[in-house]
């Protein structure tokens, strides 16, 4: 669904242009509503409203006595922010959630299937160069059964 990397800029109130190839599908299949959250990687992850409604029900149904639940209950669901597609294709990323990822002005918008990842376009390519460098030696990584057997 969601995939590819784009460069993009905020504007002076937070406004992000969602990119054309993502508008229209965000708004004919899930009405323009999105829910933005912090992620551990120091990111914004950026769910369609239908996709955030099944994790949200995942972590609900948590043990809220687990201290491990609760401290990712207390992330995710403490920070969700529902946020509208505006009618020029823009998304408003609230303030707490963009410093709590570094991002002002440059942005790189990052498809991840059901999600979106918004990052600092600076920290971004930090984290790139350590994630290729990662993954040089697909052989060496500690994979899932699931894609262990994945050829590229």
């Amino acid at each position: 669904m969601f995939r590819g990397v784009v460069n993009l800029n905020l504007d002076a109130k937070g406004r992000m242009a969602v990119p054309t190839k993502y508008r229209a599908l965000l708004s004919d299949r899930f009405g323009g509503k999105v829910v933005i959250t912090v992620d551990p990687d120091r990111c914004l992850s950026i769910y369609p409203m239908k996709i955030w409604e099944e994790i949200e029900r995942k972590l609900d149904r948590m043990p809220t006595f687990d201290a491990s639940a609760r401290k990712l209950q207390r992330a995710l669901i403490g920070h969700a922010t529902e946020v509208d597609m505006d009618a020029n294709g823009r998304l408003m990323v609230p303030g707490p959630l963009r410093e709590f990822a570094g991002i002002t002005k440059k942005a790189v918008l990052m498809g991840q299937t059901r999600k979106f990842e918004l990052w600092d376009a600076e920290q971004f390519e930090v984290k790139r160069a350590g994630w290729m460098d990662d993954i040089k030696d697909i052989g060496a990584l500690d994979l899932p059964d699931e894609i262990a057997s994945l050829s590229l």
